[in-house]
């Protein structure tokens, strides 16, 4: 579909990403637009059934941004047991209930003449399309520019605001490098085929590429360079190297130059995933 937004016709796919490792939970092809509250609700029925199938005494979060703040998602999350996390786009009724401590925070830096004032504020809020009143917790941030304010909408207790939005919504960002990986380093955006399908397809090779590249990097010894290197680095350092090739009846040899830097580390990573064993299909 043509996105106005991006000037030009695209995907938008959803990128699930497992917080404590960075590896891919799912990733759905879908048009280019802004999700339905419909269709982000039933993507996390189907996530959730899976995750439940092998793990059902986990207890899941749910953290995105603005996008999936519907309230059809928050609702199943509330009915199913689940920790939701997401940012909120500010209103102006929103914007109201916290403005006592946007004040305070705008008169606090204009008294110390710093460049940066932050607070925090939490509220409950409901919006005329949800079912109940909901936690909203808001950022508040003073410069020189003026006042920027963020939400979040959460349904997670006892824990303060800050703590909510700085430990715990702003870990989001990192799964910006993660689908960063995914599209830039690993051309996921190479979505030319005709068909719906068969662009699915090729994302879930992408992201067998991306899980191989990330079980590569976890191989690799802490104390090397590479062992927090960017994908990219990897493939230009270990892949793309000039080797000799000698193929026997019972094996193949990979001859390396003799001032191959890290030839050392290749065949520590090739001994290591030989022995990594197989992940069981939930």
């Amino acid at each position: 579909l043509f996105n106005a937004h991006y000037d030009e016709r695209c995907f938008l796919p959803i990128h699930v990403y497992d917080s404590a490792t960075g590896r891919p939970v799912a990733i759905v092809l879908r048009p280019g637009k802004t999700p339905s509250g419909i269709e982000v609700r039933a993507h996390l029925r189907r996530l959730v059934r899976r995750i439940r199938a092998r793990w059902p005494l986990t207890h899941i979060t749910i953290r995105g941004d603005s996008h999936y703040a519907r309230p059809e998602a928050m609702t199943f999350c509330e009915q199913n047991g689940l920790s939701y996390i997401f940012g909120l786009a500010g209103t102006r009724p929103l914007t109201s209930k916290v403005q006592d401590t946007a004040d305070a925070v705008r008169t606090q830096r204009a008294l110390e003449d710093r460049e940066v004032v932050r607070g925090f504020a939490e509220t409950t809020h409901r919006a005329r399309s949800w079912s109940c009143e909901r936690r909203v917790v808001a950022r508040i941030e003073a410069t020189r520019l003026g006042l920027d304010i963020r939400f979040v909408v959460t349904n997670l207790i006892g824990t303060s605001p800050r703590v909510v939005y700085e430990s715990l919504y702003c870990a989001r960002g990192q799964a910006e490098n993660w689908i960063k990986f995914h599209k830039a380093q690993l051309a996921s955006d190479r979505t030319s085929c005709r068909r719906a399908v068969a662009n699915q397809i090729r994302l879930v090779l992408h992201t067998a590429a991306y899980w191989l590249m990330l079980s590569v990097r976890e191989a690799i010894p802490a104390g090397r360079d590479l062992a927090r290197a960017e994908f990219v680095t990897l493939r230009l350092r270990l892949l793309k190297i000039a080797v000799r090739v000698q193929e026997t009846t019972s094996r193949i040899r990979l001859a390396f130059a003799s001032c191959c830097p890290d030839a050392d580390l290749f065949r520590h990573l090739a001994g290591a995933l030989m022995l990594c064993p197989r992940a069981a299909s939930p």
